[in-house]
């Protein structure tokens, strides 16, 4: 990211760019922030914009070589095409020659890095991967946005507002804004704010049913699956979520056996340090054999639900009676 903002600083551009990654608040700022500095957005004469699969690599081509008009340079805006999941030799073949009048840019999700169009686009461009932020950016990130707006906000209170929303900063931008507006008039965001304002991610609202679930309440636990029913969440998605808890869970407890601490932990797993936290404090309520059962037991009903041996609903259902009922 530090060379794709310094070409947009310098004004000192490649002819191609690819820009890629998970994290889509930040592919959609950078690529706004280039397509504004490569050409005027008023422009609308020499500025192409594709979208989707099914796009030909020859149209691409033969925009490329048209000379722009009455403008320094022409730009194609590429996205979502799948370019660099398959193969795409015949733009592969091109990015080498393409002129200077020209600037493509590709904005992706997931890209093949052995693929020849990423090659090519590294070689002759510039390729730039966007990830997901650890905490400390983001926290940065959040204390900033609230600075501008006059907004103070304690530590505790940006803590629990990061384990609310996670790491997604598309998610956090809307949270924000909807934070900024329910505290007009005020100068600080309060904890209460956040717990009654901010939308609780589903993978929080799984980890709290976890936590019922190795808490032997049962009620509870069914009380937040049903919750969940009732806000639309896919059963079938519910399930895979619970088993990646699960399998977090099982990791988490593992490293801690060998002595690694939360930081430690955070690396190795790849996990946000606060979700780390929360891990590490569950971890304790389960033994090896119950999360290795339980994980066993996931897949299994994930395989009887995908061959309509069960019902969505009630696979869940049985998991959290089985689990909150009686661990063995």
């Amino acid at each position: 990211m530090k060379m794709l903002a310094e070409d947009i600083k310098n004004g000192s551009f490649k002819t191609s760019y690819l820009l890629y990654g998970e994290e889509a608040y930040l592919r959609s700022q950078y690529r706004t922030r280039l397509k504004n500095a490569l050409i005027d957005p008023q422009d609308t004469m020499n500025l192409s914009h594709f979208e989707g699969k099914g796009i030909r690599p020859e149209e691409i081509i033969d925009l490329a070589e048209t000379l722009p008009l009455f403008a320094p340079r022409r730009v194609i805006l590429i996205e979502n095409s799948e370019f660099f999941k398959t193969k795409c030799d015949k733009l592969a073949d091109y990015l080498p020659s393409i002129p200077e009048t020209t600037c493509l840019i590709f904005v992706e999700k997931e890209v093949d890095k052995r693929g020849r169009l990423f090659k090519a686009v590294k070689d002759k461009g510039r390729a730039v991967e966007f990830t997901s932020q650890d905490e400390a950016t983001l926290a940065k990130w959040i204390l900033g946005i609230l600075k501008r707006e006059g907004k103070q906000i304690s530590k505790s209170s940006l803590t629990l507002f990061l384990e609310q929303t996670g790491t997604d900063m598309e998610h956090i931008s809307r949270e924000l804004e909807k934070l900024l507006s329910y505290t007009q008039g005020r100068d600080a965001i309060t904890s209460e704010d956040i717990e009654e304002i901010c939308t609780v991610l589903t993978s929080n609202r799984i980890f709290d049913m976890i936590r019922a679930i190795a808490e032997k309440n049962q009620p509870l636990a069914l009380k937040l699956y049903y919750d969940l029913l009732t806000l639309k969440e896919s059963p079938r998605g519910i399930l895979t979520l619970l088993g990646r808890q699960f399998q977090q869970l099982l990791l988490v407890k593992s490293l801690m056996a060998k002595g690694y601490n939360q930081s430690s932990i955070a690396s190795k797993a790849g996990l946000a340090p606060f979700i780390v936290r929360r891990l590490m404090g569950q971890a304790g309520n389960f033994t090896d054999e119950q999360l290795k059962a339980a994980l066993t037991d996931c897949a299994k009903a994930v395989e009887d639900v995908t061959a309509g041996q069960m019902n969505d609903v009630l696979s869940v259902e049985l998991l959290i009676v089985k689990y909150s009922g009686n661990i063995t």
